[in-house]
């Protein structure tokens, strides 16, 4: 069952449209599952991905703000374009792609980022994430034989203390806070989800996908965070060959400042 997923989170895909083709071009994932595309369905840029071979793509999008996108090789068939916490806010779909002859649930996410205080009491933007976490409980691998299941996307939260670049100095800082970490992974515990690029990389081991736009120099800083996630099913997660986390692509021109993340399965 060779597979090749990728998650990015490009914050405006038309603005980067020029970057994600170039990363298309150039690594060939089977999917690639995009989050923050900050554009509306009807202004999708399809033919720049579908000159690419790239001809099945399904959308949830708005203006300007959030939205998420799933771009495939495969046929693909929609499954759900969720709200969360009673809002349309365009940060979930999930789509079932065949992968020779076996079917694969995806789940693409955009998590809320929070904003600045971590205090759900008087940051609503706070209070909203821990609320859409709450809420993620619900979702789970599918149930069907013959079904793998795959979540993806940028969550927001860098659990573990070498997913940030000092977990001491990160402790009250929105995406690696207490309640935040120890949220996620009640939704990827509960739900029984391996975190695969965990499982390819040791915990042990620092690992991000995300600088600030504010570091002079992000490459010498290096004050990172691991906000972009890939989880599977534990089925899916035994075939699990490789985890690639494209740093590179954070230096490219006019770059997110989150970098690609590619599973190989099979």
């Amino acid at each position: 069952m060779p597979f090749k997923i990728a998650t990015w989170n490009i914050n405006s895909v038309r603005l980067r449209l020029p970057i994600v083709q170039r990363f298309l071009e150039e690594h060939q994932p089977d999917v690639l599952c995009l989050q923050e595309t900050k554009c509306p369905d009807d202004q999708f840029p399809y033919s720049g991905f579908r000159k690419l071979g790239y001809g099945h793509i399904e959308i949830h999008g708005q203006k300007g703000y959030h939205g998420v996108a799933t771009i495939s090789r495969r046929p693909l068939e929609v499954v759900e374009r969720r709200s969360f916490c009673g809002l349309i806010d365009c940060r979930h779909l999930s789509t079932l792609v065949d992968v020779d002859g076996r079917r694969v649930l995806l789940h693409n996410f955009y998590v809320p980022a929070g904003g600045d205080e971590p205090d759900p009491e008087i940051n609503p933007k706070f209070r909203h994430k821990l609320d859409f976490l709450q809420e993620m409980r619900e979702v789970r691998p599918a149930g069907e034989a013959n079904t793998g299941s795959i979540l993806v996307g940028d969550l927001n939260v860098a659990p573990l203390e070498t997913d940030v670049w000092s977990h001491k100095q990160m402790l009250n800082v929105v995406s690696h806070t207490p309640v935040e970490t120890e949220g996620l992974e009640t939704v990827r515990e509960g739900g029984g989800w391996v975190d695969v690029m965990r499982q390819h990389i040791p915990p042990e081991e620092k690992l991000f996908t995300w600088w600030s736009y504010r570091a002079r120099d992000w490459v010498l800083s290096n004050r990172g965070r691991r906000l972009d996630h890939i989880w599977s099913s534990a089925d899916l997660a035994s075939a699990l060959g490789r985890i690639e986390v494209l740093r590179d692509a954070r230096g490219w021109d006019r770059p997110s400042d989150h970098v690609p993340v590619i599973a190989g399965f099979g």
